[in-house]
């Protein structure tokens, strides 16, 4: 079985936000949970760095685009490692490699009938890089997304023949309905599709900072279409010497921001199918980060920085609190205050404290060996279902609620500590009674932090560690390790107070 699932290509006209670091971090569980699965997983990142954007962006600060390309992408690029991301590769998309493929499959789509030359007029948003419909345009012309005033624009340009697609793109969201998810989100995209669809710019003439036009030395690709095709470049060339396409595409689910909906559920697959190419299998969109009201963005300035909150909680706060507090797939405020209720209340008094609990309590009360017992029947009712239960959600991209389904047995080995109180049964000598308490209270803390360990990988690592065990896949949390016999070592606070 193999799973490939990819970011957004971020773009690199200024640095990283906390936003890049949501869709990184969800698709980073994704993939952890896959890999546990057993099944190889290719996660793909990167950065987009053509268009009009990161030119202006590198004029007005007196440098060459590619200077600031290269400047910020080593930015996107270190924010992998510091949030935890085990992306396989990071695709830029000035890489010779991928322009190649953009060119390849450009052309093809020209061979197949798909482009054509024409005059564009329109409203046009130089930070989206992209022109607005009218029923997109907020009053007074402005950018819904940068409420910047747009600019009438016209140039000659080649157009993409999106219109030929309509019925076909129609077809796809009957026989699929999960093709977009949520479905807040699909229906948007087909009552687009529905509203008629119009050929759009492949190509801009003005530009100079894209990927050359084969056929046409005066034209770039328009920095979308070149952008989309990252997702099928990379595999490509990601291995020296090696091809993954076959092993990997069609993608199994990009994530992408709602901002870029149209881009990829109309333009995207009318482009794969214009170049004979397979569908990814799915497109699920999350909604925006807010901070008093506002999408959290680089260019209204209302960002939280990622590296900031990771130097002062770790990376596993900054995960935890982005896929818990706010439902993905919908919009959701954040806030200094929400995180830090989330750290004390949950991570250090829930998570953290019951780990620490019960390697100190078997350290006390059985000097570090696990005792060999049954899991409590409880317990075991609990547990049981849980890693069906989870892979459900995850496969359907419901990530909160597949977190929530673990912090519930998260919380109810809690009560479970409170509700048997082993430090009366070893003031009472219950030792067969103990032994059965501390042997289930292991077991359930290790089979939920299996299923914790997409979502928590530093502090489950340091768990496991202790515990003196490797095997973390799905199979671990079924119960099919038993660490009975086993000797574990002293355990530093997980998730320790931070004055």
């Amino acid at each position: 079985m193999s799973y490939y699932v990819t970011t957004p290509i971020y773009y690199v006209n200024a640095a990283p936000h906390l936003g890049h670091a949501y869709t990184t971090i969800a698709a980073d569980v994704i993939a952890r949970h896959h890999r546990q699965r057993g099944e190889q997983v290719f996660f793909l990142t990167g950065t987009d760095e053509h268009g009009e954007p990161v030119a202006d962006a590198a004029h007005a600060l007196g440098i060459e685009p590619q200077e600031l390309a290269d400047r910020n992408s080593e930015r996107f690029r270190a924010l992998a490692p510091r949030i935890d991301a085990t992306n396989d590769f990071f695709i830029r998309t000035t890489d010779p490699q991928h322009v190649a493929r953009v060119q390849e499959v450009l052309s093809r789509v020209r061979e197949n009938g798909y482009v054509h030359k024409g005059i564009y007029e329109g409203w046009y948003c130089p930070r989206c890089a992209d022109f607005k419909a009218e029923n997109e345009i907020d009053e007074g012309k402005l950018c819904p997304i940068h409420h910047i005033e747009l600019t009438r624009e016209q140039e000659e340009n080649y157009f993409f023949a999106l219109s030929a697609f309509q019925e076909r793109l129609e077809e796809l969201y009957a026989q699929r309905e999960d093709f977009v998810a949520p479905l807040t989100r699909r229906n948007e995209a087909l009552s687009f599709i529905r509203s008629g669809l119009r050929d759009v710019p492949l190509t801009r003439k003005r530009l100079s900072w894209g990927v050359p036009v084969p056929w046409d030395a005066e034209h770039v690709f328009y920095v979308w279409f070149d952008a989309l095709l990252n997702y099928v470049s990379a595999l490509s060339y990601a291995r020296p010497g090696e091809d993954l396409t076959s092993r990997f595409w069609p993608a199994d689910c990009h994530l992408i921001a709602k901002d870029i909906l149209r881009f990829h559920a109309i333009y995207w697959p009318a482009l794969l199918m214009a170049a004979e190419m397979e569908l990814p299998k799915r497109l699920f969109v999350h909604g925006y980060l807010l901070m008093e009201g506002e999408k959290m963005s680089k260019s209204l300035g209302n960002v939280l920085d990622p590296f900031a909150v990771i130097d002062r909680f770790g990376s596993d706060a900054l995960r935890f609190y982005l896929m818990r507090d706010v439902s993905f797939g919908q919009d959701g405020s954040v806030s200094t205050t929400a995180f830090e209720q989330r750290y004390e209340s949950e991570l250090a008094n829930e998570y953290g404290n019951l780990a620490s609990r019960v390697v100190a309590m078997v350290g006390r009360y059985r000097d570090g060996v696990v005792p060999r017992a049954q899991l409590d029947s409880e317990l075991q009712a609990e547990l049981n279902g849980m890693t069906d239960e989870v892979a459900l959600l995850i496969d359907r991209v419901e990530l909160t609620q597949a977190l929530e389904a673990i912090w519930s047995r998260v919380r109810r080995l809690n009560r479970y500590v409170e509700e048997r109180a082993p430090w009366q049964l070893a003031k009472q000598g219950a030792d067969a009674e103990l032994d059965a308490v501390l042997g289930s209270l292991v077991a359930g803390l290790f089979r939920v932090s299996v299923m914790l360990h997409a979502y928590l990988p530093s502090a489950t690592g340091r768990l496991f560690t202790a515990l003196g065990v490797s095997e973390v896949s799905i199979g671990a949390a079924r119960g099919e390790v038993d660490l009975g016999g086993q000797r574990i070592a002293p355990l530093e606070p997980l998730f320790p107070k931070v004055q």
